[in-house]
């Protein structure tokens, strides 16, 4: 089982990417790496401002963070992240498998 932190950890980053266009942000921040509002609206259909209110809930959800370069603010990912998703997937495949087996066990008696 899974800690209350952890818990509220996955229910902000599944929030976060429960938005296609934040999971497209967070696709191309990992495929080209830091990128500042203005460089990442041009890539999307939206305005700056919509992209930063993408930013902003993925930054809550600490899936990216902010840089302070000169006077730009780039926005990377932050892998770690999306560690405490691997634990819950790993988790509830633990949890499958056992049943599974389980299952797999009634069938043979």
């Amino acid at each position: 089982m899974l800690s209350n932190s952890t818990t509220s950890e996955i229910h902000a980053i599944f929030a976060a990417l429960g938005d296609p266009i934040r999971r497209m942000v967070i696709e191309y921040i990992a495929a080209h790496g830091p990128q500042t509002a203005t460089q990442l609206a041009t890539q999307f259909p939206i305005s700056r401002q919509g992209v930063l209110k993408h930013l902003i809930i993925l930054n809550n959800a600490g899936l990216v963070v902010v840089q302070q370069v000169g006077k730009e603010k780039r926005y990377q990912l932050v892998p770690q992240a999306f560690g405490s998703i691997e634990q819950w997937v790993a988790t509830l495949s633990i949890v499958w498998d056992e049943r599974l087996s389980r299952l797999k066990q009634l069938i043979e008696e």
